[in-house]
């Protein structure tokens, strides 16, 4: 952690990557306002944070402003999709949307590092913070597998798209079995959340939704398994 309204601008300016930054509630100054103006334009998550938390977070003086470290060093997607394609390979994406939990996320970024996944994709906000823990669940995976942070998860879904890349919705809320769903050629499989799957937004974007065959009384599988049997499935039909 980072404390201090300009020690976190500073760092910003350094090229640290940061997490996410939590400001206590209506904190507004001219030091504040050039802070949130510099996390914008680097897309990094602002929490309007109660003082309480920040007191139980730290006991410094950080003047209403803690910024949390990533443990990873982010990834520009069209740089990734961009060298998948010069290397003669078809894109193979994996989008997260609102994974929160830590050990569910490093669990995931292990098998997808294992299943040659190009890249993570998470949104901005609601997401597992990616930090050592997180590293440390994912066996070291996140040390090779880029992860993309985007604004936007429809923005980013459309512009997948207009770059050649199908996407698959893993969901219960279709028939449609994940094996009968063609996973060759450029993809993003997308995973949902651990609560609710997949938003009702991203869903409509999906070119396919698929849906992994239950056979018992439980009703949904832990995401990092669902995760690893989509990601397997697109190997089998990929033929690797």
């Amino acid at each position: 952690m980072i404390y201090g309204t300009r020690a976190v601008i500073e760092a910003i300016k350094a090229g640290r990557e940061v997490e996410k930054i939590m400001i206590q509630h209506g904190l507004a100054n001219e030091l504040v306002k050039e802070l949130l103006t510099l996390a914008k334009t680097k897309n990094i998550p602002v929490l309007p944070t109660h003082p309480d938390k920040l007191k139980r977070l730290s006991a410094k003086n950080h003047q209403g402003v803690i910024s949390i470290l990533s443990a990873v060093q982010y990834a520009q997607l069209d740089n990734i999709i961009h060298q998948a394609y010069s290397n003669g390979h078809d894109p193979f994406l994996l989008l997260l949307d609102r994974v929160t939990d830590v050990r569910n996320f490093g669990a995931i970024a292990r098998t997808a590092e294992c299943a040659g996944v190009h890249a993570i994709v998470i949104g901005e906000k609601g997401n597992a913070p990616i930090t050592s823990d997180a590293v440390k669940t994912s066996a070291g995976a996140l040390n090779h597998i880029p992860v993309c942070r985007e604004r936007d998860l429809k923005r980013t879904i459309k512009s997948l798209r207009e770059q050649g890349l199908r996407i698959i919705a893993c969901t219960e809320k279709t028939p449609t079995l994940l094996y009968s769903v063609a996973c060759k050629g450029p993809i993003a499989l997308v995973m949902g959340s651990e609560e609710d799957g997949i938003s009702d937004v991203l869903l409509k974007e999906a070119d396919e939704l698929a849906a992994i065959p239950m056979k018992g009384n439980i009703g949904s599988l832990n995401v990092s398994v669902a995760a690893g049997i989509a990601l397997y499935e697109v190997l089998r039909q990929r033929g690797l």
